[in-house]
Formats: structure tokens, C-alpha cells, sequence
């Protein structure tokens, strides 16, 4: 899989992060959380339909789901918070 298709990585999450530990505990299920939650921005980023993300993010009715899951659990705000909190970013890449 080639290292653009990820949308988080250890440095720009920031491994052993506050933020890093909250979505990983919370979110993990022993299988390639990244690759689902690099699908998961990939279509809120781009506006795709769930069913025209690139394979490489795994099954398109997975990301679906595990978004669906997280948002219920509210994983989602959580996240969105944090970062909120932090203020605005000076990073424009």
C-alpha cells in the first residue's frame, strides 16, 4: 500500500499523544485501525460514496460501518474537540 494513502500517521498524530491513545484505545479492534480510518477521511475529505473508496482502504461496507460505530460512540465529536482545543493549526500541508 503506498505511504500517500494514509491520512494519519506517528508523525502527524504524534505517537503516545493524549490525542493518539483516545482515538486508538477507542477505536481498535486488533485489525488495520489506520488503513480504516485513513478510508473514513478519505471520503468525508473528498465527498466520495462509501462504495468509491479506493480498495486499498478495505471494504467499502467496512469503513462504512466502523464510521457509523464510532459516531454512535461518539469518537467522532470526541476527536474533533480535542483538536478544537488545541487551537488553530499553523500547519498547511
Amino acid at each position: 500500500m503506498s505511504r500517500n494513502l494514509f491520512w494519519l500517521s506517528d508523525e502527524t498524530v504524534g505517537v503516545g499523544s493524549n490525542l493518539t491513545c483516545q482515538l486508538m484505545c477507542a477505536v481498535s479492534s486488533g485489525k488495520d485501525d489506520r488503513r480504516v480510518i485513513s478510508g473514513i477521511i478519505h471520503v468525508l475529505k473528498s465527498g466520495c460514496r462509501w462504495s468509491d473508496c479506493p480498495e486499498a482502504y478495505g471494504p467499502p461496507m467496512t469503513i462504512y460501518n466502523r464510521f457509523a460505530r464510532w459516531t454512535r460512540r461518539g469518537i467522532w465529536e470526541n476527536l474533533f474537540r480535542e483538536l478544537a482545543g488545541n487551537g488553530r493549526s499553523t500547519d498547511t500541508r
